[in-house]
């Protein structure tokens, strides 16, 4: 297929209108993308359910239950928990800038010779203890943030029953959609399509099925751990750790560095850090020799760079819904790299210099 080619040409122009609508359309189509990752993720157990002879309808009503019930049960029991944490570190942060003032700051200086007098510990003391106040708490500071904009807070409202709504929806017709894609499909191409879109559903599920599962229990093991070995912030952290665990080593880098800094902070001396190595250690272990091998496998095939780009582009190009559809779009694209690579390995180009068409 050449350049000069009508049907080259249509893909290409199918292909900018579409990334200019994504462009123009982000700002509201977070909700939506929500939607369907919840509906991807729930379509799998609707159709196990459908297999033991129950209706689509009852089907989908059975998980969208549980998978709402679920979302509320950990934002009704965790949120709160969260929100008393990180309110308690806010209140110490300014004790812990004491300490870097008084104890961080001068060995740099004395070991590096680097001159920190122009960084004013006090004036960030005080800027954060005077916003916190004014804030009044994480979750006074949200409401604040949101309700300051009557539209902002209206989006927020739409947002909150769309998801719901749309998850509905695309749950009960999911299986008629992805007919109905399938049949729409040129076909000429629809064998080759059809392939890719087999391999990338395989990858895209074990991706945000498995890596998802890997996340969770991640931030389970790390914050029990740590609450077992009497950290203060044990659930911040170790969730915190938990969820960036999905670039490989990160979770347990920053993990370790965060809470390593917080024990020593609260116990005063060096020897209960060997319970944080134990704990993260203990983590680590469990990822390498069960999370991942039975909740992922090795079908992603996503280097830990691309990850970071992946997600950092995709923010920086369409904003928080740019970061949902990064990783989901990541998957699908090796899939497709893939393909491309074994036909150019296959062309003459590759073998013998020719290049296509010559």
């Amino acid at each position: 297929m050449v350049l000069g080619d009508s049907r080259t040409w249509f893909y290409l122009t199918v292909g900018l209108i579409g990334c200019g609508l994504l462009y123009l359309l982000a700002p509201i189509l977070t909700p939506f993308v929500v939607a369907a990752l919840l509906a991807y993720l729930g379509d799998p157990l609707v159709d196990r359910l459908e297999k033991l002879r129950l209706s689509r309808t009852l089907a989908v009503t059975v998980v969208f239950l549980l998978l709402f019930l679920s979302v509320a049960l950990v934002a009704l029991l965790l949120i709160p928990l969260l929100e008393a944490q990180l309110s308690a570190f806010i209140a110490k942060l300014p004790s812990y800038l004491d300490w870097v003032s008084t104890r961080v700051v001068p060995w740099v200086q004395h070991t590096f010779g680097v001159d920190a007098g122009t960084l004013d510990m006090d004036s960030i003391k005080q800027a954060v203890l005077n916003h916190w106040r004014e804030a009044g708490g994480v979750a006074a500071w949200v409401m604040k943030s949101v309700s300051s904009s009557g539209m902002a807070l209206a989006g927020w409202v739409v947002n909150l029953v769309l998801i719901p709504v749309v998850t509905f929806y695309l749950l009960r017709d999911w299986d008629r959609l992805v007919a109905r894609l399938h049949d729409l499909l040129p076909r000429h191409v629809e064998p080759a399509i059809t392939i890719i879109a087999r391999e990338s559903d395989e990858t895209l599920g074990a991706f945000l099925r498995g890596q998802l599962s890997v996340m969770v229990a991640l931030g389970t093991v790390y914050s029990v751990g740590l609450w077992l070995i009497g950290l203060e912030f044990a659930l911040l952290i170790g969730m915190l750790a938990g969820v960036v665990s999905f670039v490989p080593y990160l979770g347990f880098i920053v993990g370790i560095v965060v809470a390593g800094v917080a024990m020593y902070l609260q116990a005063g001396e060096l020897l209960p850090l060997l319970w944080v190595l134990a704990v993260f250690g203990v983590g680590q272990v469990l990822e390498s020799v069960a999370f991942t091998p039975l909740l992922v496998g090795d079908r992603i095939g996503l280097h830990p760079v691309a990850v970071i780009f992946t997600v950092m582009a995709g923010g920086q190009l369409f904003g928080f819904f740019g970061v949902l559809l990064a990783l989901p779009v990541a998957a699908v694209l090796v899939v497709v790299l893939r393909h491309v690579d074994t036909g150019y390995r296959a062309s003459r180009f590759y073998s013998d210099g020719e290049a296509p068409g010559g």
